[in-house]
């Protein structure tokens, strides 16, 4: 075989120089360590509910009515069924503040911060089964509910946390009086796909991940959050306030990074037709992060749902339309049939 050509040999060279620099750039590429940064339970509130489950503790805020108060004002009556609030990525407990505050003066209520969000408790270097992937999210879920007692509740479940009330409705239905989805984000998405997964794990992916999670949190992920709304100026400042500090916890980058890596598409293809139970999607006409249509399509895999569709409204409902939220779901669980 005759020598390889000069032009050849540069050729080899500069695509073995590429090649060396696109695996040890990420390495050698400095990371800033997060400053300012505090454990989380001494950044909640004194009033803070921790409810413990796996390798961590969920930050929840509890609300409403003791069941001494419910047993008095109800005597004979109907007690209104609780209510359990699930947000989607990105988000916390603080996106359904305003929905709360209004549903816990008649029900008992809670809303909780799904892990790698807000000021629940964030392990690292944790094994399988990863306590934030979607089966470690739904038997969270299903302590949450614990928390409120026995008494089947509505799950109010928001983008990605639809997803995750469907799951746990599919596998606890006695646990769930109804359903109401917000924006639900059922298109199979989740995470990378199976083939490339295991480039999530290299080295060089475990070292960057963080680093490029930081753009979500922080100043950088407000504009995500702006995005949610039909008009941004409606943002309220209890959610800006809210993501800021979840900002400031310990490892919140690297948490979510393992948010990304346990993610997997939610498995949920022909199974919605087995959900016996009642179900209200609620779609913000104005939603560009979800689809309108989207949304649509997920409401009719599941029998009997009901739509409602509110105009002026963006993805985040609950926080850009708080009033209409409560007002549709309120008409819709008063329904005559028991709900």
């Amino acid at each position: 075989m005759g020598a390889v050509p000069f032009r050849i040999r540069v050729s080899l060279i500069v695509l073995g120089l590429l090649a060396t620099s696109v695996l040890l750039l990420p390495l050698l590429w400095p990371v800033p360590p997060l400053s300012d940064t505090e454990p989380v339970r001494e950044l909640a509130t004194n009033d803070a509910t921790w409810i413990e489950t796996g390798p961590l503790a969920l930050h929840a805020h509890l609300a409403g009515p003791t069941a001494s108060e419910v047993d008095e004002t109800d005597a004979g009556n109907d007690v209104p069924a609780p209510i359990a609030f699930v947000h989607g990525f990105g988000s916390s407990l603080a996106s359904f503040h305003r929905v709360q505050e209004p549903w816990s003066q008649a029900r008992i209520t809670i809303a909780y911060d799904r892990p790698g969000f807000g000021l629940t408790e964030r392990p690292l270097n944790v094994r399988d089964p990863s306590p934030y992937g979607p089966d470690a999210q739904v038997d969270q879920l299903l302590a949450v509910l614990d928390r409120l007692g026995s008494e089947p509740a509505v799950i109010v479940g928001h983008s990605a946390g639809a997803s995750i009330a469907l799951q746990a409705a599919l596998v606890h239905p006695d646990r769930i009086r109804a359903l109401v989805l917000v924006a639900p984000a059922l298109d199979g998405s989740g995470g990378a796909p199976r083939s490339a997964r295991w480039l999530l794990r290299t080295p060089q992916a475990q070292r960057i991940g963080p680093l490029l999670m930081r753009q979500v949190g922080g100043r950088s992920g407000e504009g995500l959050l702006r995005g949610g709304y039909a008009d941004p100026s409606r943002i309220g400042p209890e959610v800006l306030e809210a993501h800021r500090t979840a900002s400031r916890a310990h490892d919140w980058d690297r948490a979510l990074w393992e948010v990304v890596l346990a993610a997997r598409p939610p498995d949920l293809d022909g199974r919605l037709r087995d959900l016996d139970l009642p179900v209200l999607v609620v779609i913000g006409e104005q939603d560009a992060i979800v689809p309108p249509d989207q949304s649509e399509r997920a409401a009719e895999a599941i029998p009997g749902a009901t739509v409602v569709r509110l105009d002026g409204c963006g993805h985040v409902v609950q926080e850009e339309c708080p009033e209409r939220l409560v007002d549709a779901a309120n008409a819709w669980l008063d329904a005559p049939d028991g709900r």
